[in-house]
């Protein structure tokens, strides 16, 4: 790889959600702010949302690395889970030991008493749910029922959900409306500006170890901006190309060739940027053939098409 090219001790642009990588991005520090004043009120639902690749594992994870000792959090990463799993895994995060055979019924009465014993000792349970969207329509019933646990003055469980916009779709169905309302606190991370992108790119160099000029030029940057919607994902894997494309070739400093090849070698970005190039050579082959009709490289008289019909 490129590391010792370019003097680095580690990758900058990797696709692993790292908090050791945590910018303070606008739209990820208000996510956590939101969070964070949402947990303190001890209210029902709360739901980030946004598009693949705008962060909101990252942010997850950031929200779960610093939460306060008093919280005892619940993480569920995967939670493609039918209603009796859901149980089983919410319990197994809350340290319950469950014996053998065991009813959905008594599984909820150990539930509940364990948060309990854990509001007495002064935690605060929170139930994170990441890739939330995937959650069926009956786990998610089963999981607002989990939010009627309380005491007189406040829930004995708050539910986080980090999902993509499907999510919103879902949860706009009348038979979600119950749910619905109990979400209390919402945000939606937004796309990057390209001045974003640019203080990000290189604070991820500058974790990363890099210590020299700048390896993209600001021009370029746009570009890759542009071409990856603003989503630090794809910005990630536009990125990490380029590089890789400047250190084949031996080179110091990022190009605009390397970038736009980067482009061209990448599913799912804008494209614009990636069939501008095909476009301007179909007008261009256009332009050309009208030219030569112009100039009479074609006969007229109907011989070059007689002859092209006879083979």
């Amino acid at each position: 790889m490129y590391l010792q090219h370019f003097g680095m001790a580690q990758l900058p642009f990797t696709l692993t959600p790292n908090t050791g990588f945590f910018f303070g991005l606008a739209p990820h520090v208000e996510a956590l702010q939101v969070l964070q004043t949402a947990l303190e009120t001890g209210e029902g639902f709360i739901k980030v949302t946004g598009e693949v690749g705008t962060g909101k594992t990252l942010v997850c994870r950031k929200l779960l690395n610093d939460l306060p000792t008093q919280y005892h959090c619940a993480y569920l990463p995967n939670p493609y889970l039918t209603p009796k799993e859901l149980r089983f895994a919410v319990a197994a995060e809350l340290g319950l030991s469950l014996p053998n055979k065991l009813d959905q019924q008594q599984l909820t009465r150990l539930i509940h008493e364990r948060l309990l014993e854990l509001n007495h000792q002064g935690f605060h349970v929170v139930l994170v749910l990441d890739e939330a969207q995937a959650l069926p329509d009956d786990s998610i019933e089963a999981l607002r029922l989990f939010t009627n646990l309380e005491t007189e003055s406040r829930k004995l469980l708050q539910v986080v959900l980090f999902g993509q916009p499907e999510l919103d779709e879902r949860l706009a169905q009348a038979k979600f409306r119950q749910l619905r309302q109990r979400i209390t606190f919402s945000y939606h991370l937004r796309p990057l500006s390209w001045d974003e992108i640019r203080a990000y790119i290189q604070y991820r160099l500058h974790i990363a170890g890099y210590q020299g000029g700048d390896l993209f030029s600001a021009s370029d940057i746009k570009l890759l901006a542009k071409a990856a919607r603003g989503i630090p994902r794809l910005v990630n894997i536009l990125a990490h190309k380029s590089l890789l494309l400047c250190y084949g070739e031996g080179r110091q400093q990022v190009s605009t060739k390397h970038c736009r090849a980067a482009i061209r070698d990448t599913e799912d970005i804008n494209l614009t940027e990636r069939s501008g190039f095909s476009r301007t050579s179909m007008l261009l082959i256009i332009l050309l053939l009208a030219l030569m009709l112009m100039l009479g490289f074609m006969d007229v008289s109907g011989e070059w098409l007689t002859r092209i019909s006879e083979h």
